[in-house]
């Protein structure tokens, strides 16, 4: 089976809703180093019901549809698939505990030809289910490396699929202006994976051996976590609300217990950045960009 163009660009979602409380805030935050610290008294409030706020970066857990590419009609080779780039924009303070509605679409497939694969690009937004609020929109891109070629079909979506997404802006190419060490626990993918994800790769030691990796690796959307607590704590002294968008391109996988150098360039509202593993100066991630107030 290969994609089907049409049907996958018009696939309707149902929407997925979920009910979260204070002690699932923070869980997410322990996931991603809130608390590292506990005698912090600017990370207390993200794990600790007193007076508490949300992590802004907690959407990327919430009512989300769950692995829907490994659904047989989807038509990709889910085997193949890499998640590559996450962006998420906050429009309105995440409640601590609330009720919220997920709302998923596909927004473009390119086809970058046979031996590249295609790019899925799909939008999720979250809204408070009491009020209606439109919380924040979320954008993923994953990459179907098993999937390119499918445009060269007749009548299977225009020659070369959609017009492939702005690329992310590169590295500043100086010294950064702010460099921020956040340490991950060797439990991190254990406890973040109770979050959402829970595939046995970030759990089970001999998944990970079969996959590749000396051990299980860190999620990806974990480490997006952690480097957004990085932003959080060097550009907005930890106030959430000054947090408004953040975005990068997922380079490396990362093992619970190392590092996490995130390395920043800073224009008045507008920030770019990437992070690294301190242990084995490997990039991670990359074309980092956040908005902050």
């Amino acid at each position: 089976m290969s994609i089907d163009y049409q049907k996958l660009r018009t696939r309707v979602f149902p929407d997925v809703e979920q009910t979260y409380t204070w002690k699932d805030s923070a869980l997410y935050a322990l996931g991603v180093g809130f608390g590292h610290d506990p005698l912090d008294a600017q990370q207390l409030p993200y794990v600790y019901e007193q007076d508490m706020r949300a992590v802004p970066t907690m959407p990327v857990v919430l009512a989300t549809p769950g692995f829907w590419l490994k659904d047989p009609d989807s038509g990709v080779d889910w085997v193949k698939v890499l998640h590559g780039e996450q962006s998420l924009t906050i429009h309105a303070p995440i409640p601590v505990g609330a009720t919220v509605v997920g709302k998923l679409k596909v927004t473009s497939i390119v086809d970058k030809g046979r031996d590249k694969g295609a790019l899925l690009v799909s939008e999720r937004t979250l809204h408070d289910k009491a009020s209606g609020t439109l919380l924040a929109t979320l954008e993923g891109l994953t990459f179907c490396r098993g999937d390119g070629g499918f445009s060269e079909t007749p009548g299977n979506g225009p020659p070369g699929g959609d017009p492939a997404p702005t690329p992310k802006p590169a590295t500043p190419d100086r010294t950064p202006d702010i460099v921020c060490d956040l340490p991950t626990m060797l439990q991190s993918a254990l406890l973040y994976r109770l979050c959402a994800d829970l595939n046995p790769l970030h759990a089970d030691p001999a998944v990970a051996r079969a996959a590749g990796f000396k051990q299980p690796i860190l999620h990806g959307l974990a480490s997006f976590g952690v480097a957004g607590h990085a932003i959080l704590r060097t550009c907005c002294d930890y106030e959430a609300a000054r947090l408004t968008s953040i975005g990068l391109r997922f380079a490396s996988p990362m093992y619970p217990g190392e590092t996490l150098r995130t390395e920043i360039w800073r224009d008045g509202t507008r920030v770019q950045f990437r992070a690294r593993s301190l242990e084995r100066d490997v990039v991670v991630l990359s074309h980092g960009t956040a908005s902050v107030a």
